[in-house]
């Protein structure tokens, strides 16, 4: 098949790689001249593991190509995937929708002949509606435009495997057994034909999907936080509940790990996005339980900061800090309300002096926190630090050896906020420990 990809950020450039890896020719379409540069260089313009390998692959076989231009991109195919940000607006908990009306605004023009724009931003339900009006008042093809909805189910440093073998497709239409489903069906074939759950419904529902799902996912995190504050005023030890509760058929252990809590370009912006379209269907009981688990989330920052001042005492102007990570999660360079960060620029905010570390975000982190201090390698970034904390859990932290690190510290004290340091081998090295969710 022929399809064009609408927006070639994080979610639109591995989807457009992805599907030239499935035997598609595919055009990627974004405003931004200088990525759509990089693209067609065959790199992505952030890290995602294995990306550029894959862009580089199909931009050097052509059936990868990428334009600044609307008008090729129409052209190109009858079926358009949309894939812009929709970012949280600006002291408030909605969708910011502009770029997804202004992509539709300027595409629709160019659409002369039936088309299909499928749409995998997030949203909040009843976009859906909106958005087909706008396209078919537009476009010249009018009512031969059809609308449908494809949410993703994307975790960073894991996206090329969620593309390619997903745990279900969802796939959203006004109307089921249209062309548009057909055409979604075949550009999904492969993966389909593979025995991927594929679930087709109405707009409304597809719309759901994503926000309900990060929503659950933020609630079931902040759940055992909230247990690991339990825990900590109780002397029992969270990782051992976790692993009890884990067992659990109707539980289960993945993505229940405590710590330092949620951040991220999705979770935190869905869950308060689900909460606020409630509001506006008058349904904010209902989503009261969601509000708590964003309440639990802000927590955990602010419980590092009082770690930090039981630690250092409750002036911190002029002590040394140093801050293992600034990627909200490892394995990526993505620094959206990141939690590291946050706390980081807290510390700074109360006179600390804090160095930086991380093995893909420094140059992102710099470009948002130009007061803060970094330094590229991790052991070198712990000398003369009164404190380290650890609030991204890399797998390069977690390998260094503490014995190579006591000395170089004024204090050998450590906060492990993501539970991933072997705290017998770190107090064996010398180092006080501490880690949340335990005594």
């Amino acid at each position: 098949m022929k399809m064009t990809i609408i927006g070639c950020g994080y979610l639109g450039a591995t989807h457009a790689a992805c599907m030239a890896e499935l035997g598609h020719e595919v055009l990627g379409m974004d405003a931004d001249i200088d990525k759509v540069a990089i693209l067609s260089s065959g790199k992505a313009p952030f890290f995602e593991r294995d990306l550029d390998a894959l862009i580089a692959k199909h931009t050097a076989t052509g059936r990868l190509k990428f334009t600044a231009s609307y008008a090729e991109a129409a052209s190109f195919a009858d079926l358009h995937f949309i894939g812009v940000g929709t970012p949280q607006q600006p002291g408030s908990g909605n969708y910011d929708l502009s770029h997804l009306f202004d992509a539709a605004l300027k595409l629709a023009p160019h659409l002369s002949t039936p088309a299909v724009i499928a749409v995998k931003s997030t949203v909040p339900v009843g976009t859906a509606p909106r958005l087909a009006e706008l396209l078919q008042a537009a476009a010249p093809a009018g009512d031969l435009v059809e609308v449908a909805w494809n949410p993703e189910f994307l975790r960073e440093s894991f996206a090329i495997d969620d593309t390619l073998r997903p745990d279900r497709i969802v796939l959203g239409f006004q109307n089921t057994h249209s062309w548009a489903e057909s055409l979604l069906r075949e550009a999904f074939a492969k993966i389909i034909d593979s025995g991927t759950a594929t679930i087709v419904t109405g707009w409304a529902t597809a719309e759901l999907a994503k926000g309900a799902a990060n929503s659950f996912l933020a609630t079931k995190i902040s759940f055992i936080n909230a247990m690991a504050e339990v825990c900590e005023k109780s002397g029992a030890d969270v990782t051992a509940l976790a692993d009890i509760l884990g067992h659990d058929h109707r539980i289960g252990r993945h993505g229940m790990r405590p710590g330092l809590g949620f951040g991220g370009g999705c979770l935190p912006k869905d869950l308060r996005g689900f909460i606020a379209r409630a509001d506006e269907l008058d349904a904010e009981d209902a989503v009261g339980i969601l509000r708590e688990a964003d309440a639990v989330n802000s927590r955990r920052r602010q419980h590092v900061i009082d770690l930090t001042h039981q630690e250092l005492g409750p002036d911190l102007r002029g002590k040394r800090i140093t801050v293992w990570g600034a990627a909200f999660k490892p394995e990526t360079d993505d620094i959206r309300d990141s939690p590291a960060l946050a706390v980081a620029q807290k510390l700074h905010d109360l006179g600390a002096y804090v160095t930086v570390t991380d093995p893909q975000a420094l140059d992102n982190a710099r470009k948002l926190h130009p007061e803060l201090d970094y330094v590229e390698n991790p052991i070198a970034a712990v000398e003369d630090a009164d404190l380290l904390l650890h609030l991204t859990e890399w797998h390069q932290f977690s390998n260094i050896d503490p014995k190579r690190l006591a000395t170089r510290t004024n204090n050998p004290k450590v906060i492990d906020a993501r539970g991933t340091l072997n705290t017998d081998q770190w107090r064996e090295a010398g180092w006080i420990t501490r880690a949340l969710g335990s005594v």
